[in-house]
């Protein structure tokens, strides 16, 4: 279990995270929706060690992040916004890297190579440059060297972003599975219907606050219209800010 307390981060006197508390259980999905800036990315850099929060806690199973930085990073496989790191190895190069930081067994890291290199389709091209590849082809080599140590918890910003259908699918499929076994995922998307399909339980972040945290059906249970699009907007979209200006607008002229 991952529990947050009271995560801030501010770049000066601007809150990207504002006193953030949830809790995230095992063995379920678990999404991060909001707008571009929400803070959903700083909620997931502050989780993989990658910035430090200006104040606030993280604890995993108990252990304090902060504390306990290297032996908890050592369990998470993280997807970062962008494929675009380590451009100019080779997918083999990368994996190699990501398997000599988490101290695979060589058999260990070929048997998982060999498994997820034939399900993204990427066989044949684990010599060429990442730089010489697609979006998505990218984005399958970086989802391969998260998985590629097994971690208890996979921690996936945007994943999906610009694989092909089948790609998407494969991933999808993986997500529910690691689930399934009682493990921990966390994910951000800007796809609604894909948040609707995967997440057990949601945060919907806006302006660096929490709006929402429960389960899907509950956020949808509470609303006539059983569209996530269609909720998250009234709770955070343009709509939502013109009806309040409208308001504004009307009292002002009674």
């Amino acid at each position: 279990m991952i529990e947050i307390r009271e995560l801030t981060k501010m770049y000066g006197k601007q809150y990207a995270l504002n006193h953030l508390s949830l809790t995230i259980p095992e063995g379920q999905i678990f999404g991060f929706l909001g707008h571009n800036g929400a803070g959903k990315s700083t909620t997931i850099k502050c989780l993989t060690s990658i910035i430090e929060p200006t104040s606030g806690q993280v604890l995993v199973d108990g252990l304090n992040l902060a504390e306990h930085h290297s032996e908890i990073k050592k369990r998470i496989g993280y997807v970062p916004d962008t494929p675009d790191i380590f451009l100019q190895l080779s997918p083999k190069e990368y994996w190699n890297l990501i398997a000599s930081a988490f101290a695979l067994e060589t058999s260990e890291k070929e048997r998982q190579l060999e498994t997820l290199t034939r399900l993204f389709d990427i066989e044949g091209k684990e010599y060429q440059t990442i730089e010489s590849f697609s979006h998505g082809m990218r984005q399958k080599v970086i989802v391969i060297g998260a998985l590629l140590s097994t971690p208890d918890i996979w921690i996936l910003d945007e994943p999906l972003q610009g694989l092909d259908p089948q790609a998407a699918f494969d991933l999808k499929n993986l997500m529910k599975a690691h689930a399934a076994q009682g493990k921990t995922v966390i994910f951000s998307t800007h796809a609604l219907e894909v948040a609707q399909q995967l997440c057990d339980q949601l945060a919907i972040l806006k302006a660096g606050e929490l709006i929402y945290s429960g389960t899907v059906d509950a956020l949808l249970d509470s609303a006539e219209d059983q569209s996530l699009e269609s909720v998250y907007l009234k709770m955070v979209g343009r709509q939502q800010e013109e009806l309040n200006r409208g308001d504004d607008d009307e009292s002002s002229t009674n």
